[in-house]
C-alpha cells in the first residue's frame, strides 16, 4: 500500500525494488532515507514514492549480495543473522523494526546480539541461507517488468562472486598510506560503485580497495 506516513526500519518498494527505510527527515523535500537491500545502497524519495511490504514467514530475498530465507521454525544459533521484525524492546533497548542482526550467543530465553541487543526469540524471523523450496522471492514487487540484466544479478552463482569480493560498506574507516600526514576517512554512503567518504571525498569502491593507497582500520559500528 502506499505510504503517506513512514517510519524507521519498514521494508518498502521504491522502483520496484525491496528497500529499507533508515532515516525519515520530514524537513526535507526528499525525507525518505532508504537502504537498498540487495547492496546495501543508499536513495532518497517521498514518502509518496514507496509501497509498504510486511515480511513474513518464507519470504526470501537478497541482502548484501547474498540471498536468504526468513523462518519462524526455528531459533537462532551464534553466526546466524536475524530480522526483528516484531520488536518489543525494554525502556534502556535501543534496537527498532526490522533491524537485521548477528548472533553472538543463544539459550532457551532468546540471543544476544553482535550490538548487544537482548531478543527474545518471538522477536525475530530467523534469516537461513539460501533460497528455500516453496520460498516466496521478494526482491521486486511486479517480477515481470524486471530487465534481464536485473534477473541475472539474482542468480546464486553470481551472488557468490559478489560475496566473496572485499567491498565497503558503510561505517568502515579507512587511512590513507600515500599521504605523508595521518588521514583517516569513514564511508559515510554508497551509491553504485561511488563509495562517498566523510570530508566530502568521492572515490570508487575500486580505488578504496588499492592497498598501496587506503588500509581498512575498522568498522565504527563494530566499535
Amino acid at each position: 500500500m502506499k505510504l503517506y506516513q513512514v517510519r524507521k526500519g519498514q521494508f518498502v518498494y521504491y522502483n520496484n525494488e525491496l528497500h529499507k527505510i533508515y532515516g525519515v527527515k520530514p524537513m526535507y523535500k526528499q525525507s525518505v532515507h532508504l537502504i537498498r537491500l540487495r547492496d546495501l545502497t543508499q536513495h532518497l524519495t517521498k514518502a509518496v514514492s514507496v509501497e509498504r511490504y510486511k515480511p513474513k514467514d518464507l519470504d526470501s530475498f537478497v541482502f548484501n549480495h547474498k540471498v536468504y530465507t526468513l523462518r519462524n521454525d526455528r531459533k537462532a544459533e551464534a553466526g546466524d543473522y536475524i530480522l526483528i521484525n516484531n520488536p518489543m524492546p525494554d525502556s534502556l533497548d535501543t534496537y527498532s523494526l526490522n533491524e537485521i542482526d548477528l548472533i553472538e550467543t543463544a539459550d532457551n530465553k532468546g540471543v544476544i546480539t553482535s550490538n548487544s541487543h537482548g531478543i527474545k526469540h518471538n522477536e525475530y524471523l530467523l534469516m537461513v541461507p539460501g533460497r528455500a523450496n516453496g520460498s516466496t522471492p521478494i526482491d521486486y514487487q511486479d517480477i515481470e517488468k524486471v530487465d534481464e540484466e536485473s534477473l541475472k544479478d539474482l542468480d546464486p552463482q553470481n551472488l557468490d562472486l559478489r560475496a566473496n569480493e572485499v567491498l565497503p560498506s558503510l561505517g568502515d574507516v579507512y587511512k590513507k598510506k600515500d599521504n605523508h600526514a595521518f588521514f583517516e576517512a569513514m564511508v559515510v554512503a554508497i551509491k553504485d560503485q561511488t563509495v562517498y567518504l566523510g570530508g566530502g571525498i568521492e572515490i570508487t569502491a575500486d580505488e578504496l580497495m588499492i592497498n598501496d593507497k587506503w588500509e581498512f582500520q575498522y568498522n565504527l559500528l563494530d566499535k
